[in-house]
Parts: structure tokens; C-alpha cells; sequence
């Protein structure tokens, strides 16, 4: 039996891997990062921060990518949820991108590398994203939840994180991502790093990919450029509270 853990960067997937590496879960024989090569700047500092960390402590990790990075991103056939719109019509594309950029590039590291034998993929999923678990849709591969066996949830992986003086990681997403909610929007706004121009270039590039319908990053279902990221408090108003789109993508 092999034992992989799906590591994203994001934070349940960072609490699952440290707890391996710290003797809390049991240990593992590979942590596999599935890299989109779209991540957010933040998410591969913290990689590359932490990376050695892990290492040091038996944790082997493995970068597995596509090996066409923009296959599937804006040609006619991308692989990304993107808003359509059509004049009359609201709509979205169904997501891909998860299998073509991360599941298939794991388990064609795990069929070169298991030797027949069966594998035990570990998925950070918490208890506040339970309606994502799912049963594995290959013989070989059996998954697990640590987390939900353990019984925490996102905020418990924060807790532990900082009683075990590490750092909290970004959330892990592609930088163009159609499920991010306003405060991720916001926070690729101001990044300063890059990130929100890479977001506009794709957003452009995807506009007419699927004719007769616009396609769109953003809910708005306008250029993401038009679209207004200010906090209430720049536009001069007083906030109490925000509200959100939700998503489920990331760990």
C-alpha cells in the first residue's frame, strides 16, 4: 500500500501534511503537488518556504504538472468554468480544469510509480466542505479524510497551525479562478505582484473562445478590468458587513 497525500498549499491540505511531518498522522510516502503553473504568487512563496521544512521532517513532496500548462485555458475547448453570456442569456461552463490539471497528472505519477500496489490518497477536505467527499473512481486508488476523521474544520486547521507556530497558507486557486468570492477578487486587485494582470490577460484571451456566447472570469459577466473591487469604505460608505459569492474549489 502506498500512502499520497493531495497537497494543494491551501490550508487543509497544509494542516494534513504538517501533522504527518510532526507526528500527529501517521507517516506518508509521497505528498504529491499537483501544479496548475496558474497559482496565486503567494501560494508558491509559501511552497517555497516550506518545502525544505517538510522535507526535513520525512516528508518526500513530488511536483507533478500537465505537460501542456495552457492546454485547456483559452482555446475553444477550455477546461475553466467561465460565465457565458450571450446577449439575452446568463450561464457557465462546466469545470474541468481540477481533472485535466490536477487529477491526471497525480495518477499518471502514481500508475509510473506504484508498482501494482494499491494506493491510499489522502484529500483535505474539513468538516464545512463535507458535500465534497467522494468515493474513488479508480480500483487502485482508495481516498481517505483524515480531517473529517479527526473531525475539524477549517478554522480548527487555522488553530493548529498557529499553536504549532506555523504559517497560515493562502487559499490555493488558479489566479483567474470563476469561483473566487469578492475578498479573493480584492486581494488579487491590490496584490501589487503580478497576479491581477495574469487574471485580465486571461479574461481577454477566453472572451470568444465559445461563439455565440462572451466568456467571462467574473460573475458580473463583464471585463474583469470594469469591474468594481473597492471596499465600501473607498467608495465613502459606511460597511458592517460583505456579502459573498461562495465556491468550492481549492484545499
Amino acid at each position: 500500500m502506498i500512502t499520497a497525500i493531495s497537497l494543494g498549499w491551501g490550508v487543509q491540505s497544509f494542516t494534513m501534511v504538517a501533522m504527518s511531518a510532526l507526528g500527529e498522522l501517521p507517516p506518508v510516502d509521497v505528498a504529491i503537488h499537483a501544479d496548475t503553473r496558474h497559482e496565486r504568487s503567494d501560494t508558491y512563496r509559501f511552497a517555497a518556504r516550506w518545502s525544505g521544512w517538510l522535507e526535513d521532517r520525512g516528508v518526500r513532496i513530488v511536483t507533478v504538472s500537465n505537460p501542456q500548462p495552457n492546454s485547456g485555458l483559452t482555446g475553444p475547448q477550455t477546461d475553466i468554468p467561465a460565465f457565458t453570456f450571450n446577449g439575452k442569456t446568463n450561464g457557465q461552463l462546466r469545470r474541468q480544469c481540477t481533472g485535466s490539471w490536477k487529477i491526471e497528472p497525480m495518477r499518471r505519477w502514481l500508475q509510473a510509480n506504484r508498482n501494482g500496489d494499491q494506493v491510499e490518497q489522502w484529500i483535505g477536505i474539513s468538516t464545512d466542505e463535507f458535500q465534497r467527499i467522494r468515493t474513488s473512481d479508480v480500483k487502485y486508488i482508495t481516498n481517505r479524510y483524515p480531517l473529517i476523521e479527526m473531525r475539524m474544520s477549517r478554522r480548527d486547521c487555522v488553530r493548529w497551525l498557529v499553536r504549532q507556530g506555523l504559517d497560515v497558507p493562502p487559499k490555493s486557486a488558479c489566479v483567474f479562478c470563476p469561483y473566487h468570492n469578492w475578498r479573493e477578487w480584492h486581494e488579487i486587485y491590490v496584490s501589487g505582484n503580478g497576479d491581477w494582470e495574469k487574471a485580465i490577460g486571461v479574461d481577454k484571451a477566453i472572451r470568444k473562445a465559445r461563439p455565440p456566447f462572451d466568456l467571462f472570469v467574473h460573475l458580473a459577466r463583464i471585463p474583469l478590468e470594469q469591474v468594481d473591487l473597492r471596499t465600501p469604505e473607498e467608495k465613502g460608505q459606511l460597511s458592517l458587513w460583505q456579502d459573498e459569492c461562495t465556491g468550492v474549489c481549492g484545499v
